[in-house]
């Protein structure tokens, strides 16, 4: 309507990104359609005056895991504030420390084999690699983003077993924090691993992602390549049932805007990897009119 002023919603980003990434661009554009004025902002930005904004969508806030105490005050300051932020803060917190895959295997979510190690547990590398049979394995911290301190172990011509140095590098890392450690899966590196992202709960667009010859990982900033794919339904019933159980883990009566449900299959069927539910890329250059949808989404829960 002509004189109507166009309501406002904040894009969280990082100061990294502090002019959004490709894909937020796009969904930047979408919204500006629909007379929703989105703009960039950071989320470590002390002056930034988030209650002027009818939301906050979170997006590129990358380096959140670099420090996760005060990402977590950030958005007890939003909540506190009574600003409506996406996805919710319920869902946000739970998804900040990927032991939430142990909680979506208790509900029966089929997820990649985990070895969870506490800060101060004693157990060698070599001995969690021998407990569950793994020639090789990847280990990660347990709040990280991007493959942050993320490797491998076992390769090479001692493969099965856990070199001196990769003891002494798990060591450092375990007294820094808990840590995850899980098979690695040729299936990755042969066949590539799914991204499905849901908007408002319902399929939206898929993505095959692919890791650079001699690497392991997928993220692109790691030289890893993601491709347009249709996924067979039975996939999308995977992820549909993974963000139930989410919900329902994180206590939120809220569901969630967006989500990337990352899967492989194998033999033994669907796996989950990650369920992203606090910042994923959402590869809206891959499908079609995806920035629209999610821009929809969100008018829907302006108007709500």
């Amino acid at each position: 309507m002509a004189g109507t002023a166009p309501r406002r919603v904040a894009l969280a980003t990082s100061s990294r990104w502090p002019d959004l990434t490709l894909d937020d661009r796009l969904l930047v554009a979408a919204l500006d359609e629909l007379g929703i004025d989105a703009r960039p902002a950071v989320w470590t930005d002390a002056a930034e005056r988030w209650w002027e904004c009818e939301a906050v969508v979170i997006r590129s806030c990358w380096d959140y895991h670099l420090a996760p105490d005060d990402f977590r005050a950030w958005l007890d300051r939003l909540e506190a504030a009574r600003v409506p932020l996406w996805n919710p803060p319920p869902l946000a917190r739970w998804n900040m420390d990927k032991r939430y895959l142990r909680a979506l295997a208790e509900r029966g979510v089929p997820v990649v084999p985990t070895a969870w190690i506490e800060r101060g547990d004693a157990m060698p590398l070599a001995g969690v690699l021998a407990a569950h049979g793994w020639r090789e394995a990847v280990v990660k911290p347990v709040v990280s983003a991007s493959a942050h301190a993320t490797w491998r172990t076992g390769a090479g011509p001692d493969a099965g077993a856990a070199s001196s140095a990769d003891e002494a590098r798990f060591r450092a890392q375990r007294a820094d924090g808990a840590l995850m450690v899980q098979p690695f899966l040729d299936v990755i590196r042969d066949g590539g691993e799914w991204s499905l992202v849901f908007v408002d709960g319902e399929f939206s667009h898929a993505v095959r992602k692919r890791p650079a010859p001699g690497d392991f990982r997928v993220q692109q900033e790691h030289g890893g390549s993601a491709e347009p794919a249709a996924p067979p339904p039975a996939l999308v019933a995977h992820g549909r049932a993974a963000l139930a159980a989410a919900q329902a883990a994180a206590g939120s009566p809220a569901g969630a805007l967006y989500a990337r449900v990352d899967g492989c299959e194998t033999d033994a069927g669907f796996l989950l990897m990650e369920l992203e539910l606090l910042e994923p890329s959402l590869f809206l250059g891959a499908g079609d009119g995806a920035a629209r949808r999610l821009a929809d989404a969100i008018r829907r829960r302006l108007s709500a």
